[in-house]
């Protein structure tokens, strides 16, 4: 008869006391003892290595959720709106002179009843965009279309101070915005606002495509990196139910939404993240449509390109700073805090990536004289 093990012997022999004997071998004692030094670079290292490590994984888990989930999302609305609701198209603008022509050119043929409709033109120009524009928005109202335009002598908040000062005048139950250098489709609002029917939706945002994609090398480099944003960060997050943002423009608001989050602030750079995580954790739902894309150009001088992605930069952290704490107190579930976490918090990896860049050679060096020690003493036995 065979005696059954006992739990000492599986102890014994369990991968964890193998782990724990090689940790605690003293066949190289007096070999050679880590200084302070070695120590001092071993340590950050290996520890934001970790740290990088554990950002990437979750890269990795962003595309596991994207290819389960992408046929989840809607592409038509469950419901229908029996009456339309009214809607607002704000347009703020900041000295776009070459291009606000085309952008008015676009909205006026958007296809939706001209008496619920209603064109807000938010310029804070301070060059001769503002009376070419100014005599654009008369030329259109002449023509009858429900269009207004509103200057600024100051720029307090900016766009986000620009998008509150409308909403005083505004009269729409929806709000739909595009920055200057988008060109909205004419069936945008009939193919958006019907999601609306569900009351519980406070945003509806749509994928960006690009009219420049192919200009050169940098607008390429950008069509992509902004690609696995809106096909795979969005999708993967939607799909999923967990929170996203609404990216500050090509997309469509309630007004209801927009005031129960806190309305638009502008203690941030990214003052569309910001409203996007009051308003979700007010309970808000939040939609993507990947189906519906709405044409923008792309910055095409590499000064404009980084001073955009400084800009989002900075604004994204300014937004983790200030709600983070809130999300990781607030009753969602930990798959959301989780997620919002590296959401608002993946621009630390680049000047953790600087750091360990640093480190490498010195923790090399280290690494070289450890081997070099015991290759020569076990030589010498």
């Amino acid at each position: 008869m065979v005696a059954a093990p006992t739990p000492i012997a599986f102890l014994a022999s369990s991968p964890v006391r193998q782990a724990w004997r090689s940790l605690t071998d003293d066949t190289f004692a007096g070999i050679h003892q880590l200084s302070w030094f070695d120590w001092s670079m071993l340590i950050p290292y290996f520890a934001l290595l970790i740290i990088l490590s554990i950002y990437g994984m979750h890269r990795y888990e962003v595309i596991r959720t994207y290819f389960k989930y992408r046929k989840r999302l809607l592409s038509e609305p469950p419901q229908r709106f029996e009456q339309l609701p009214p809607v607002t198209i704000q347009l703020p603008l900041y000295n776009e002179r070459f291009v606000v022509e085309r952008l008015l050119e676009e909205v006026v043929k958007m296809d939706y009843p001209k008496h619920l409709l209603q064109i807000q033109v938010l310029d804070d120009s301070t060059d001769d965009t503002h009376p070419f524009t100014e005599a654009l928005v008369e030329r259109y109202r002449a023509l009858g279309f429900p269009i207004e335009y509103h200057h600024r002598d100051n720029r307090v908040g900016f766009k986000a101070g620009a998008l509150q000062d409308g909403m005083k005048t505004a009269t729409g139950e929806l709000i739909a915005i595009f920055d200057a250098d988008f060109v909205p489709t004419p069936d945008f609002l009939k193919r958006t606002v019907h999601f609306f029917a569900d009351p519980r939706v406070g945003v509806v945002q749509t994928r960006w495509s690009y009219l420049n994609r192919d200009y050169n090398v940098l607008t390429e480099v950008q069509a992509m990196l902004l690609d696995g944003h809106f096909i795979l960060e969005h999708v993967a997050r939607c799909g999923r139910g967990l929170f996203f943002n609404f990216n500050g423009t090509a997309g469509i608001l309630r007004r209801k939404m927009i005031e129960d989050a806190g309305g638009w602030q502008h203690d941030t750079l990214t003052e569309d993240c910001d409203l996007s995580y009051r308003a979700q954790l007010k309970g808000w739902r939040f939609l993507y449509l990947p189906g519906l894309d709405s044409p923008s150009e792309l910055p095409v001088e590499m000064h404009a390109f980084q001073v955009q992605q400084s800009r989002w930069a900075k604004g994204l952290t300014q937004v983790a700073k200030k709600l983070l704490p809130a999300i990781l107190r607030s009753p969602i579930p930990i798959r959301h805090k989780i997620e919002a976490f590296f959401h608002l918090t993946p621009n630390i990896s680049y000047p953790l990536m600087i750091v360990v860049s640093a480190l490498i050679l010195p923790a090399m060096i280290v690494r070289f004289y450890i081997c070099l020690l015991y290759t020569s003493d076990a030589a010498d036995e």
